[in-house]
């Protein structure tokens, strides 16, 4: 007997993928090909944008920003952004202390609300760091916004900011690639050279010093060498030079700068155990990091008490980068790092994480740890069904009281995170398949 081809639905869901990624301390947020935006994990500031200040153990379609021509997320500490390229628009929600969220306010936002001041900008891309939100236009200007205690939104003093200012500092460059630390910014330009601003008591400013700079300024210890693209953990920063090295600096208690030992470093220093190797995918977790090359081979280090590296072990720190034999047959296409978790897609459509999974920021439907990558099959090629991802696409716009959301003993690690201050744990839409976006 012939065997019957797949129905539509089923070509339908063969068809659409993960395209975009993002890690924010304790929640995870992805893309998919068919517009829909998935949300899972920790809940209680609204960071999921669901609605409510629920943990969410596995995908959830985040029912306002259906079909709204999301190209990008990006996950802050406990906040998030989408960017909308081709309608020129960028939507936050969650946390909204110090202004983060960009609305004029410090009030959390519990749905996806546009950010005004962003409208019609050309936004492109944008970089969450724990308080603090860089965005960045088509033409490689910078908007600030959030908390700027530190100057990490270089606007050369330390008033927060609750609406994106224009960095003019840079409005003269071209800034091609930007990442923000816990209260630090690096940015790249089209030249290639290296920009850093804001908390830098660790050396993570790569400028020789350890002090902060409330405007950015030239890491001219590089000399000739040209940077591509950036990325930022708490307190220590990378950078991908354009022929594929890897150069780190800052906090490296736990190994996460990837040179072997625990030393502090306040200039840029290649990684000389990924020398020989062309990397062409960089990011930074809390205290760990992630890498890929051209050959779509993954290397992860750092900080690995909850298995976050991805090495089948919780090690407690891993000085050097190691292949992640996990996912040695696959090739990796992107990747983001939580502050304990990792997630990484590879390039025929499968999703796998791993790391700390307490809040359900794993998406395994469940809230137990991983030291090895594990397929997400919900979010994955093959295994994915479309149909129970956009039933869970509920509408919601109630505003959670602060009472009901903080009630619970915060995880290991978040009072530290805060300077102190204790930060607790915690109808049916369908959408019809359509062309995936470009891969970014």
């Amino acid at each position: 007997m012939q065997a019957e081809g797949p129905s539509q639905s089923q070509a339908g869901e063969q068809r659409v993928r993960v395209v975009s990624v993002s890690c924010g301390s304790s929640h995870s947020i992805a893309l998919l090909s068919c517009d829909m935006v998935m949300a899972w994990g920790r809940g209680e500031d609204g960071q999921l944008g669901h609605g409510d200040a629920d943990d969410r153990s596995g995908p959830e379609a985040v029912h306002t920003l259906i079909r709204q021509g999301v190209t990008g997320v990006h996950c802050g500490a406990e906040y998030t952004v989408a960017v909308c390229r081709e309608r020129q628009e960028v939507y936050s929600w969650g946390w909204g202390d110090f202004g983060r969220l960009g609305h004029g306010s410090c009030s959390d936002t519990f749905i996806p609300h546009p950010i005004k001041g962003l409208s019609r900008k050309g936004v492109i891309s944008v970089a969450c760091g724990d308080t603090h939100t860089i965005a960045m236009t088509a033409d490689g200007k910078l908007f600030g916004f959030g908390r700027n205690q530190n100057g990490q939104l270089g606007l050369g003093t330390s008033t927060d900011q609750l609406q994106p200012t224009l960095i003019d500092a840079l409005q003269d460059q071209r800034v091609i690639s930007v990442a923000c630390g816990a209260e630090h910014t690096l940015a790249a330009l089209d030249t290639g050279e290296l920009y850093a601003w804001g908390w830098g008591r660790y050396g993570n400013l790569g400028d020789g010093e350890k002090t902060d700079r409330h405007m950015p300024i030239h890491v001219k210890k590089l000399g000739s060498i040209r940077m591509r693209q950036v990325s930022c953990g708490w307190r220590h920063s990378a950078a991908i030079t354009t022929d594929g090295s890897v150069y780190t600096f800052g906090w490296s208690k736990y190994g996460q700068l990837g040179h072997g030992t625990y030393e502090d470093l306040a200039v840029p220093k290649r990684v000389e155990a990924l020398q020989g190797v062309n990397v062409v995918l960089l990011s930074g977790g809390w205290r760990h990091a992630v890498a890929a090359d051209d050959q779509g081979r993954m290397y992860g280090w750092g900080w690995n008490k909850f298995g976050q590296v991805g090495i089948g072990s919780t090690q407690d720190s891993v000085a050097t980068p190691q292949l992640i034999a996990a996912l040695q047959n696959d090739k990796i296409s992107q990747f983001a790092c939580g502050w304990r978790h990792t997630l990484a897609l590879t390039q025929q459509g499968q999703m796998y994480s791993w790391g700390r999974g307490v809040s359900g920021q794993l998406g395994h439907a469940e809230t137990l740890d991983l030291t090895s990558p594990k397929l997400l099959t919900a979010l994955s090629v093959g295994t994915m069904n479309l149909q129970e991802l956009e039933r869970t696409a509920q509408p919601q716009h109630h505003y959670v009281p602060a009472a009901d959301r903080y009630a619970v003993v915060p995880d290991q690690g978040h009072a530290q995170m805060f300077g102190g201050m204790s930060v607790p744990q915690a109808p049916v839409v369908t959408v019809p398949a359509s062309p995936e976006h470009s891969m970014q």
